[in-house]
């Protein structure tokens, strides 16, 4: 009796102690961040996704703005050179960003930086490898740094950095002389 009452003390003090480190450190420093199921690509840089507990989020990304996608059947049979232009650079960064998000087994990692005027979730997205997707699209020409919230941006010297080798090599909307930054075409649009 002696000899299992002792092995079962010093079990329940092996449990209690590693109930003890998860609390202390955290599981999200043994297993990483949590992970969020992506369910729609919604353009360029709005994603919906499911948490854990199968609550939806929109999600809007920080640092950058993507060329806008049509999202009527009346702009989408527009004749309008600029909005052909913008719709085509905009698909084109919708259909890389669903690339991306499946590279990722449609999951994809948050880091929260605010709310926008919407109730989105602006935030750094990466994919569960690590991958920072806002990097990788500004460097492949298919987004612009959005200055004006850039200071809300904790890897905007990051984006910027992409953005300016994507420039240099002239990838992307960089090669397109009639691109009108999103901000701009929004604006015009109005």
């Amino acid at each position: 009796m002696t000899g299992t009452r002792k092995l079962i003390q010093n079990s329940l003090i092996w449990t209690g102690a590693v109930i003890l480190i998860l609390g202390l450190v955290g599981c999200e420093a043994i297993f990483g961040p949590p992970t969020y199921s992506v369910k729609r690509v919604s353009d360029g840089d709005t994603l919906a996704v499911t948490d854990r507990s199968g609550k939806n989020i929109n999600v809007r990304f920080a640092c950058v703005d993507a060329p806008e996608v049509p999202h009527s059947s009346k702009e989408k049979a527009s004749k309008k050179a600029a909005d052909q232009n913008q719709f085509k650079w905009g698909i084109k960064t919708q259909q890389r960003l669903q690339e991306l998000v499946q590279q990722g087994g449609d999951r994809v990692r948050l880091t929260v930086t605010d709310t926008d005027r919407y109730g989105r979730k602006v935030s750094e997205v990466r994919l569960p490898d690590g991958t920072f997707v806002q990097e990788v699209l500004a460097k492949e020409g298919l987004v612009l740094v959005y200055r004006q919230y850039l200071k809300d941006c904790p890897s905007a010297a990051i984006v910027e950095q992409a953005e300016a080798e994507a420039k240099k090599t002239r990838r992307g909307i960089w090669r397109d002389s009639k691109f009108l930054p999103p901000w701009e075409y929004r604006s015009e649009s109005k």
